[in-house]
């Protein structure tokens, strides 16, 4: 597994998020995900939907994927 496929898989569930993702051991990852559609959600609803994005990948080809999820107006305001 390589981040760029992680990052293609999550843009795709998610029409309209940008994704970062990293990591050099083809197991560990971390993302970066932008989307809208995390307006209103808590985190942990936030990382199911990135999760649902993966499916069976998750526990298997990536076995840990850290994440930050934030709408657009929260990565506008972090900068």
């Amino acid at each position: 597994m390589d981040a760029a496929t992680i990052q293609a898989m999550i843009e795709q569930g998610l029409p309209g998020a940008r994704a970062a993702v990293n990591g050099d051991d083809g197991v560990h990852f971390e993302a970066e995900v932008v989307a809208e559609q995390f307006a209103g959600k808590l985190p942990l609803a936030r990382h199911r939907l990135v999760y649902a994005t993966l499916g069976d990948l998750m526990g298997g080809a990536i076995h840990a994927l850290a994440l930050k999820t934030l709408t657009p107006a929260e990565a506008a305001a972090r900068r």
